[in-house]
């Protein structure tokens, strides 16, 4: 058994593509109708086989209370692995994201927390 799609819901797919795509520089790998929206996913493009990110519409709901409970309380929705966290909120800063938490060293975690512009605080990471 191993993850092959994992869902982070969003306030707008065309927003979240661009973000998602644009900015952090994920891939996209499927788009298809289904229903009022469209099943789209993104992946790394240093592994285009991996898992996938599903940009899942918001619109059940207990979603929107539930992200804005997150966000409320400063909890990343889910992290990301970057080899250098340091480095990575450099440069995503120079593209105009939004951190909530700069780079903060815990032992041997570095760890930095920002705005997905789509209702999602994100975390980033990386293991010294």
């Amino acid at each position: 058994m191993r993850i092959n799609v994992m869902s982070i819901m969003v306030d707008d797919q065309d927003k979240a593509l661009a973000f998602y795509t644009d900015v952090l520089g994920f891939v996209k790998k499927t788009e298809f109708p289904a229903g009022e929206y469209r099943w789209l996913t993104v992946v790394s493009p240093e592994d285009p086989d991996g898992v996938e990110l599903s940009l899942e519409p918001d619109q059940h709901p207990a979603a929107k209370p539930f992200k804005e409970a997150l966000v409320d309380d400063g909890i990343p929705y889910t992290s990301f692995a970057v080899p250098d966290v340091n480095a990575e909120y450099e440069r995503l800063t120079k593209l105009g994201v939004v951190f909530t938490q700069p780079p903060l060293e815990m032992g041997v975690v570095t760890t930095a927390v920002f705005d997905d512009t789509c209702g999602n605080l994100i975390q980033i990471a990386h293991m010294h």
